[in-house]
C-alpha cells in the first residue's frame, strides 16, 4: 500500500510540475490555479475577519454602555415604582452579578447665548450604588473617572459625548442649557413651557462607539429624578449584569419569574440588539458565500488542469496501465493532483490573509466613516472555527474538482490509450 502510494504521488509531481514539451503549459496552468486558491482563501480569511471582528467590536462596545438585561414596568410612561424591592429580587437570581437603577430622559441640550440645539439621551446614574457596576460607563462615574460631584451651590454637573462636544464646541466647564421633553407646564395664556435648567459640562468620554459618543449624556440619578420631578422611590428601569453576557436570555426569563412577570419586562441585550446583529449575521453569511466563488472559480482550473494533464499523458497513462497501474492506483494519482493544489494553496492562503489580518488590526490600515459603521477603523478577529471551515471548504472544493479528471482517466482502456495520437 506505502508503495502504490508512493508512485501515485510521484506520478502526480510529475504530470504537475512538467517544465519540458508540452509540460510547460500544464506547469503554467497549474501555478495559475495554485494562484486561484491562494487568492480565494487569503481574501475569505480577511473578509471573514472583518465581519468577525464588526460583531465583537460593536458587541464590547454596546455592552459597555449597555446593561445585559433590562427590566421595566409596563405602564403607558417609562417609570419603575419601588426600585429598591425590584432590585432586591432582581440581586437574589442565580447568576446575576449586580443590577441598578437607571434615570433616563431626552433632553434638548443648548449651549448658553447659542441657538443651536442637539437631542440628548440623558441617564442618571446611582453614584451610591452597592455592588459592582452594571456597565463599563457606570464603573468610570462611579470610581470619578468622570467627575459628577456637585460643587456647593453650583450648577448640575454633566458628563457628554466626545461627539457632541465636538458638534457643539464644548468643553469642560462651559455652561448648557437643559431643557426636559417630558416634564413640561402649560402657561396661563396656554402655552407649554418646558423646564430648563442650566447645567455645568464636567467631563467628556469616550466609548468609540459613534452613536452614543454623539447621543449620550450621564448624570447623578438624583439630578434626573428632580428634572423630572420623579419621587426618589421611582425610575426608568433596572439594569442588570449576568456573570457571562451570553447566559443573558436565560437569566432574563429566571429574573421575570422571580419579579412575577407582569407589569415586570425583562428584556436581555440579545433582544434589544437582535436587529443590528442580525444584519451582521446575515452579511457574514453572504460575504462569505461570494468569496468562496473565488475558490470555485480556482476548482475550475483545477479540472482544467487535470483534464489537459489526461490528454497530453494519455498513451503514458495507457502504458502504465498496461504495466500494472490499476484503475485504483490511477484515481489516487489524479485526486494527489486536485490536493496538491488544494492543500499549498490553503496553507498559504491561510499564512497570507492571517499576515494582511494582523496589519489591518494592528495599524487600523483601512478606516471608515464612524458615522455609518458605528467604528473608526476596520476591525479583526479571527477564531479557530473560522479558520477550519475556510481550511475544509477549500479542501472540499479541491477534492471534488478531481473526480471528473480522475474518472477519465481511470477509464481509459490500455490499448486504446497507447494507440492516442
Amino acid at each position: 500500500m506505502k508503495s502504490q502510494t508512493r508512485l501515485a504521488w510521484f506520478l502526480a509531481r510529475r504530470y504537475l510540475l512538467a517544465s519540458r514539451g508540452g509540460g510547460r503549459l500544464l506547469s503554467f496552468i497549474t501555478w495559475v490555479a495554485l494562484g486561484g486558491v491562494i487568492v480565494g482563501v487569503t481574501a475569505l480569511v480577511v473578509v471573514i475577519g472583518v465581519m468577525t471582528g464588526m460583531q465583537n467590536e460593536l458587541r464590547a462596545k454596546i455592552l459597555g454602555s449597555t446593561p445585559h438585561f433590562l427590566v421595566q414596568q409596563s405602564g403607558s410612561s417609562l417609570r419603575l415604582d419601588d426600585w429598591e424591592g425590584v432590585v432586591e429580587r432582581v440581586r437574589g437570581v442565580a447568576d446575576v452579578v449586580s443590577a441598578a437603577p437607571v434615570a433616563f430622559t431626552r433632553v434638548a441640550l443648548v449651549r448658553v447665548r447659542q441657538e443651536y440645539a442637539e437631542v440628548l439621551n440623558l441617564f442618571g446614574v446611582d453614584l451610591g450604588a452597592e455592588g459592582l457596576p452594571v456597565t463599563s460607563m457606570e464603573d468610570s462615574l462611579r470610581g470619578g473617572y468622570l467627575s459628577l460631584e456637585r460643587e456647593p451651590d453650583g450648577l448640575t454637573p454633566l458628563v457628554v459625548g466626545t461627539g457632541i462636544a465636538r458638534r457643539m464646541n464644548l468643553l469642560e466647564g462651559d455652561t448648557v442649557r437643559v431643557v426636559s421633553l417630558e416634564n413640561t407646564r402649560v402657561s396661563p395664556n396656554g402655552d407649554v413651557v418646558p423646564r430648563t435648567e442650566d447645567w455645568v459640562v464636567s467631563g467628556i468620554f469616550s466609548t468609540g462607539m459613534y452613536e452614543y459618543d454623539l447621543h449620550n449624556g450621564y448624570a447623578a440619578m438624583g439630578d434626573v429624578q428632580d428634572l423630572l420631578d420623579l419621587e426618589s422611590g421611582t425610575v426608568s428601569w433596572i439594569g442588570g449584569r449576568v456573570r457571562d453576557p451570553w447566559m443573558a436570555p436565560e437569566v432574563a426569563g429566571s429574573v421575570s419569574t422571580a419579579l412575577g412577570g407582569w407589569p415586570y419586562i425583562v428584556d436581555p441585550w440579545t433582544q434589544t440588539n437582535r436587529q443590528l446583529f442580525s444584519a451582521l449575521k446575515l452579511e457574514k453569511l453572504a460575504m462569505g458565500v461570494i468569496v468562496s466563488l473565488i475558490v470555485l472559480v480556482a476548482a475550475f482550473n483545477i479540472v482544467s488542469t487535470l483534464v489537459m494533464v489526461v490528454v497530453n499523458r494519455t498513451r503514458e497513462i495507457g502504458i502504465l496501465k498496461a504495466m500494472g497501474l490499476t484503475r485504483r492506483d490511477t484515481l489516487r494519482v489524479f485526486v494527489f493532483q486536485g490536493l496538491w493544489v488544494g492543500v499549498i494553496g490553503t496553507l498559504a492562503g491561510l499564512a497570507l490573509g492571517l499576515i494582511l489580518a494582523v496589519l489591518i488590526e494592528r495599524y487600523g490600515l483601512i478606516p471608515i466613516p464612524p458615522d455609518i459603521y458605528f467604528v473608526d477603523r476596520l476591525p479583526v478577529s479571527l477564531s479557530p472555527w473560522d479558520i477550519l471551515w475556510i481550511s475544509g471548504v477549500s479542501f472540499l472544493i479541491s477534492l471534488l474538482a478531481t473526480i471528473y479528471p480522475a474518472r477519465q482517466a481511470s477509464g481509459l482502456v490500455p490499448v486504446e490509450a497507447i494507440r492516442h495520437e
